[in-house]
């Protein structure tokens, strides 16, 4: 795959996880796709399990948005840089809401097969949202 067309799968992608869209989850997302979610000891899997990611960063943070800050690509494997912005307005980990404003980075690497989305390793910064809700002590 050229990185054009990773660019163009990429920002499809960025507007699917900003709006939680089932049908560009079908469009961009294998069935058979395995997301690694830190804290979780399986995989999520296929469109279904994405959108269940999205559904739980959504439950602590409805207004969240994801910003795709940078991207290196070659071949059918994507390394992406996110900045999460949001409101802490729900529960998230057992932490009720606060209102807090949350901003984190996400370094996530993705795999590809004609064209959809088939793995996923994504790392947010869970301990710089944890620090800016309250829930462990900030730096």
């Amino acid at each position: 795959m050229t990185t054009d067309t990773n660019n163009r799968i990429m920002q499809r992608f960025i507007t699917f996880i900003n709006s939680a869209s089932e049908t560009l989850a079908i469009e961009l997302i294998s069935q058979d796709a395995l997301f690694y979610v830190p804290g979780q000891p399986d995989p999520m899997q296929g469109p279904a399990g994405y959108l269940s990611i999205i559904a739980m960063m959504r439950s602590g943070f409805p207004d969240i948005k994801w910003t795709l800050e940078d991207m290196v690509s070659e071949g059918d494997k994507i390394a992406a840089r996110f900045t999460m912005r949001g409101t802490h307005q729900g529960n998230f980990f057992g932490v009720p809401a606060t209102g807090k404003l949350i901003q984190a980075q996400a370094i996530n690497f993705y795999h590809l097969s004609d064209g959809r989305f088939v793995k996923e390793y994504g790392q947010p910064d869970m301990l710089a949202i944890m620090a800016q809700i309250g829930a462990v002590p900030s730096r």
